[in-house]
């Protein structure tokens, strides 16, 4: 028993906001959870999730030991017991039909741990299949792609300048609830705030006045999926009234000639009537735009998450160049993480291999999950047999969730490593359980590259794993000793040891890197953390841009000093990177790649189209509940329903309903029911439905969430994608809307 309370300092895992938290503990128990006000970054903010990783640490549906189905049921197993199963049923299905016709799917959190980071990585190498299918084509994909195209890498992902920015125009974002995304920075709100004090302004263009939308300088409505449309409409006056200003990138950016060109036919008269905003209102963000002393624009999920998404990515960034906002402080620039290493010039493309079905292509080394359930259904070669689910819960978000439900039914095998027995897990033969964020290390490997500071946190566990719980990094290991051949009793410190080395190698041989030529042995011997993910980071941050490079700089940084800092180290602002880090293979920012100039004419089609007097649907997001595990909390889940459909007042009127009625909201891939909230906040023709309900399937273990179960929103998309990047259409869904 430990004399008296003990705090800890920890980086938030549970969005990207990456905020510090301040955690007493005594005896293994959480007395408080606060922000953190000397972290360098957050300095004290703390939105509602942080305060909950006590009560998700100690929840009793959160699953403790390995489940294997048996009759129909799952039953707690151990360690052995479950790897003994999958051991002998996957390496039969690899045996029989290879390493293709086993699916792996990545979940969100994924990208909040260490180990998914890391050693999802090593699994999917030793596994060697090419069905891989992540959370990424629900959401950001498109954004991947422009920037694969534009600037030769596709996590070379500029963000805005936010703390010295003088105009941003944001769409399809509503930082006020998601807490940022692809854009890294603790309290969105108080960074938006302090645009408008200073003299600077906030322009928030959405089918829903969101808080954020509420919160902002200027909200203007636009018809959901129309978002490129307006954005080529301000790029066509952009050159029409020779507003173009390349600033320091002239003379390293190609394809201007052919931007300007492909816009001559999206002038504001022409797209006005279809995204619902006024040709002289196009005219006016356009110029306003490009006479501000700094300025960014800012696109999100809504805008990724539609049947244009990669062009609404693209034209974002196109603004940006074309007003001379890259790359320049106050713009949209680049991260420069701690842990950031050389990347070669090769350029970008897709489709190195397709979907067995659809023929749809890979992007970035993954098919879209839009695919998923037709190559488990449709018979055949390459069919997939079984299936890896690591963190995450694609019957609730992922599209055509019931026909994926249905089918994750008809594998072989399915093995899912969660936190809970949820929508998804239950139809797994072995799961094999999570870790508490509370008993894991942790730093930020993805949101450190898209932070709008350079900062670096590393937390220690608060707390120790249980007996006889392995690491996580362990699990995912033994995974690849199976799939590998070399059973699941294989010696993982040694499996471990060669992952390493296999990084320190490839870093040694690299000219760029900072150990070039170096011995790997000495390097090896060297790196401090001992085994998993602590030593790979140990070796990153050393050999990455602020370290000091295995004995090259006294002063840089090691995993020493980051386990000194515990609030962090602040590695300054953004700064321009812009053309030297450029890894195009003309070295230069490409504005106009042939596959997205060849969509345009697709885009110019939409344009004609008329509204036909029929709803369309987007959907939304709440601070206390960005991801479906966060329904099962039970302090995240107090206060009013959230999981309604919007509807605007005069659209309430014109079919019959009231608030607080119900409405049957319909496509042809799907139908639900769910409570009416009358505001008219949404934009008429349009209603919402919040991402990541449906806790009313049989077989799950999750009893906060069950009793508010809400409706999955995802039943009612369709499968359809957008062709460029494969990402699901998930907002702008024509439905029929009536009284229930």
């Amino acid at each position: 028993m430990s004399a008296g309370p003990t705090t800890s300092y920890r980086t938030c895992p549970l969005c990207e906001a990456t905020c510090g938290l301040e955690i007493t503990h005594h005896d293994e128990q959480v007395v408080r959870i606060r922000g953190d006000r000397d972290d360098v970054f957050s300095h004290g903010f703390i939105c509602p999730k942080g305060s909950t990783l006590k009560q998700l640490d100690v929840d009793r549906d959160r699953l403790r030991t390995p489940m294997i189905r048996r009759n129909g049921s799952h039953e707690a197993a151990t360690w052995d017991e479950a790897f003994a199963v999958i051991e002998d049923r996957l390496g039969a299905i690899l045996a029989e039909y290879g390493p293709n016709a086993v699916g792996v799917y990545l979940g969100n959190p994924n990208v909040h741990s260490m180990s998914g980071i890391l050693y999802n990585k090593a699994f999917l190498k030793m596994l060697r299949t090419r069905s891989i299918f992540s959370a990424a084509t629900v959401d950001q994909m498109p954004k991947h792609v422009t920037c694969g195209y534009l600037f030769g890498h596709p996590d070379l992902i500029p963000v805005p300048d936010l703390d010295r920015t003088d105009h941003l125009l944001m769409l399809g974002a509503n930082p006020y609830e998601s807490n940022g995304s692809l854009a890294t920075a603790p309290d969105w709100p108080g960074r938006l705030e302090a645009i408008s004090r200073r003299g600077g302004k906030v322009v928030v263009v959405d089918p829903r006045r969101t808080k954020t939308a509420a919160a902002a300088d200027e909200h203007a409505f636009i018809r959901p999926g129309t978002d490129p449309l307006l954005l080529f409409a301000m790029v066509q006056v952009l050159f029409d009234e020779d507003l173009v200003d390349l600033g320091h990138l002239a003379g390293h950016v190609a394809g201007v000639d052919e931007l300007a060109a492909a816009a001559d036919g999206f002038s504001p008269e022409a797209v006005s009537a279809a995204c619902g905003i006024a040709a002289a209102d196009i005219r006016r963000l356009a110029r306003e735009l490009a006479s501000a002393e700094r300025a960014a624009v800012y696109g999100r999920i809504g805008t990724h998450t539609a049947e244009f998404g990669t062009m609404a990515s693209w034209l974002v960034d196109a603004l940006n160049v074309l007003t001379g906002n890259l790359d320049r402080p106050g713009g949209a620039m680049f991260s420069r993480a701690a842990h950031e290493q050389p990347r070669s010039r090769r350029g970008f493309s897709i489709g190195r291999w397709q979907t067995r079905v659809r023929g749809l292509p890979e992007v970035r080394g993954e098919l879209p999950v839009a695919a998923l359930a037709e190559e488990i259904t449709t018979p055949g070669d390459g069919r997939l047999r079984a299936l890896v689910v690591i963190a995450g819960n694609p019957v609730l978000s992922t599209p055509d969730s019931d026909r994926l439900d249905a089918a994750l039914g008809e594998l072989e095998l399915m093995v899912s490593l969660d936190l809970y027995l949820n929508e998804t897990s239950r139809r797994a033969d072995v799961i094999l359980p999570g870790t508490s964020p509370l008993r894991r290390p942790h730093y930020d490997f993805a949101f450190n590259q898209l932070s709008v500071r350079n900062v670096a946190n590393y937390s220690p566990p608060v707390f120790p794993l249980p007996e006889g719980t392995p690491d996580e990094w362990r699990v995912l290991l033994r995974m690849g000793a199976v799939v590998t051949g070399q059973g699941a009793g294989a010696d993982l410190d040694a499996l471990d040891d060669v992952v390493f080395a296999t990084m320190v190698g490839a870093a040694v041989a690299d000219p760029q890197s900072r150990v070039h030529g170096r011995a790997p042995e000495e390097i090896f011997a060297a790196t401090d953390g001992g085994r998993g993910p602590e030593r790979m980071l140990d070796f990153l941050v050393r050999t990455g841009p602020y370290g000091d490079g295995f004995g090259a700089d006294s002063d840089g940084l090691t995993l020493a000093r980051l386990r000194e800092a515990p609030h962090g180290i602040d590695l300054g602002p953004l700064e321009p990177r812009l053309p030297d880090d450029l890894l195009t293979p003309s070295g230069k920012v490409e504005l106009a790649p042939k596959p997205l100039l060849e969509d345009v004419a697709r885009l110019g089609r939409a344009a004609q189209r008329t509204p036909n007097g029929g709803f369309v649907l987007v959907g939304r997001r709440h601070v206390r509940s960005n991801n479906s595990w966060m329904h099962n909390i039970d302090v995240l889940m107090k206060g009013k329903e959230r999981c309604t459909v919007q509807i605007s007042t005069a659209d309430a009127e014109r079919i019959g309903v009231l608030e607080g009625g119900s409405v049957k909201v319909s496509s042809p891939s799907g139908m639900v029911v769910a409570p009416v909230e009358v505001t008219d906040d949404i934009m008429p023709g349009v209603v919402s439905l919040p991402h990541g309900w449906g806790h009313d399937l049989d077989g799950t273990e999750m009893a906060v969430a069950a009793a508010r179960p809400g409706v999955n929103s995802n039943r009612l998309s369709t499968g359809d994608i957008d062709p460029l990047s494969g990402n699901a259409v998930l907002n702008g869904i024509p439905v029929e809307v009536v009284p229930a």
